[in-house]
């Protein structure tokens, strides 16, 4: 054989095989997903080999598939490599991440400038959930989970610690003269009700048997309690990963010099291993993990604190 397979037929089976997916491979080329199926059709028929074994739900690479994918692959980066630094245009590469509001907002979003910044081709396109993400389904490539690790058939990136602290802010604190875990029971907890047994975690390990552990104001999520918490309305159980800003800006303190690790019940990094075919999502990835590293070494500097005592 001495001829070029049907290009077309490479360019579908590329995209489904990097997506695991006919309908989101049609999707990426702007085509039917019966186009694409005949166009991996025509492909295993043109190399005698099969590429997939198709399920009634999914397609999944054969062996052969996953070897030949790889090969495809690395061509056709090297292809649109050459060819953009040959015109000068680099296509827009789109990843789209999916990630909690108060994660996005306090931790991810003030970092992204600097990947936009030296990934000038690639569309960062981040959505908030707390569900966790169908990733046969929906069309995304990444999600910042948080969880023990255990997502079977994904790969799975530790991203930071789970600390749980008190926070409050500096008037609030001096008002109720707040030093002690039993120093709580003259205040307003305030809770969120997607993570609705943090406090009950904390006051356990801090020995405080005797604190109603639920009581206090519920919001329906953590950005509205941290708004609260600002407000002077009472004090938050909160990820210190999350508000380090907050306590060395002194929009925050934490009051009581106790905090609980949470363990591998922490943040994730989650994605299907077929992902890592895209060169823009491997750079993304490595961004993330060296932010993550950059942030934990950050968090275990002693914050400084001025002559009233908030930090700074």
């Amino acid at each position: 054989m001495d001829t070029l397979p049907p290009l077309n037929s490479l360019r579908a089976f590329e995209a489904a095989g990097r997506l695991q997916s006919i309908r989101r491979a049609a999707e990426e080329l702007l085509v039917t997903p019966g186009a694409v199926s005949r166009q991996v059709q025509r492909l295993e028929t043109f190399l005698g080999v099969r590429l997939f074994r198709r399920d009634p739900r999914e397609i999944v690479l054969t062996a052969e598939g996953e070897q030949y994918l790889e090969a495809v692959s690395r061509h056709l980066d090297g292809i649109r490599e050459e060819t953009q630094k040959l015109t000068g245009k680099r296509a827009k590469e789109i990843l789209r991440v999916r990630a909690y509001t108060t994660f996005s907002m306090k931790w991810l979003i003030p970092r992204l400038r600097t990947f936009s910044e030296s990934n000038s081709s690639t569309e960062v396109r981040l959505t908030t959930s707390n569900e966790m993400v169908d990733f046969e389904r929906e069309s995304v490539d990444g999600a910042i989970r948080l969880g023990d690790g255990n997502w079977p058939g994904l790969e799975v990136d530790r991203l930071m610690r789970n600390e749980l602290v008190p926070l409050c802010s500096a008037a609030f604190a001096a008002e109720h003269a707040i030093q002690s875990p039993d120093d709580l029971r003259s205040v307003r907890l305030l809770h969120s009700l997607v993570r609705p047994d943090d406090w009950r975690f904390w006051l356990q390990a801090a020995g405080n048997q005797d604190i109603d552990p639920y009581a206090g104001d519920k919001y329906a999520s953590s950005t509205l309690v941290y708004q609260a918490t600002l407000e002077g309305q009472g004090v938050m159980m909160a990820q210190r990963a999350l508000f380090l800003d907050d306590l060395r800006m002194g929009r925050l303190v934490q009051p009581i010099d106790f905090s609980l690790d949470r363990g591998d019940f922490t943040y994730y990094f989650v994605y299907p291993r077929n992902r890592l075919r895209s060169p823009a999502f491997r750079r993304f990835r490595e961004w993330l993990l060296a932010q993550a590293d950059h942030a934990d070494h950050a968090e275990n500097q002693p914050l400084q604190s001025d002559r009233a005592g908030v930090p700074v």
